[in-house]
């Protein structure tokens, strides 16, 4: 297995994959994604600078599906570009013959896979943090873990939950639902986790310091011992 750090600009990417021409094509369709973003950006600032859902005049295919998503769970559409921008990468790797690829954009992860993969859950200073991963089965269809945290990175939160993680087929779906519920969720009220009914949203994981609360459909939950050298970290939304 190949793993590689890739960076532009904000995007800050950690990319597995079996064979380069598969990395190559996981960073020219990440490439591609952003552009796409960055001229929404540019024809509507608007679009950049809102937390609140926000639907663009006339966009184009991934701005839209971002608002889409991000007004589905109440935030603004950038709280979704990372996990497009991941989304995308693997798709192109699946068009370039990859049975198995991985892209962790700042802890949100899209995966197409042919095998077990563990993913680690990096939780700032809980006591859980790097202490728990999940257990993956094969994935043949795009599948997005995501995770939003308020005291980790440099992402904007409204929250305090240490990490919220989102599973979901739909990766920009699971990314903006990571920043919504951690935007809200607290040890005592568990309440926005009722809104994921009929969402397509597969399961939620979040710790908020020694509290764990599991919603949905997860996979196997593993002790593990996470090297925190290989994290993904980003310093930017987009």
């Amino acid at each position: 297995m190949i793993r590689e750090h890739f960076e532009f600009r904000q995007t800050i990417t950690t990319i597995l994959a079996d064979d380069l021409r598969h990395i190559e094509a996981a960073k020219s369709g990440m490439l591609a994604a952003r552009q796409e973003v960055e001229r929404q950006i540019a024809l509507d600032p608007y679009f950049l600078a809102t937390f609140e859902p926000y639907t663009p005049k006339d966009p184009t295919k991934i701005p839209a599906s971002m608002a889409g998503a991000a007004a589905e769970a109440g935030v603004g559409p950038m709280a979704a570009v990372a996990g497009a921008i991941a989304r995308a990468g693997v798709e192109a790797m699946i068009e370039a013959g990859a049975t198995f690829g991985l892209i962790d954009n700042g802890g949100d992860i899209a995966l197409v896979s042919d095998r077990e993969v563990k993913i680690g859950i990096y939780a700032g200073t809980s006591p859980l943090s790097g202490r728990i991963a999940f257990r993956v089965p094969p994935e043949e269809k795009i599948l997005g873990i995501c995770t939003s945290s308020a005291t980790v990175g440099p992402s904007i939160s409204f929250g305090t939950a240490d990490a919220v993680t989102v599973i979901s087929p739909d990766v920009i779906a699971a990314d903006a639902w990571a920043t919504a519920i951690c935007n809200r969720i607290t040890a005592d009220d568990t309440s926005v986790l009722d809104e994921l009914e009929g969402t397509g949203i597969r399961g939620v994981l979040a710790v908020i310091g020694d509290v764990v609360i599991t919603r949905g459909d997860l996979p196997p939950i593993v002790r593990a011992r996470v090297d925190e050298r290989l994290i993904t970290a980003g310093k930017q939304p987009i």
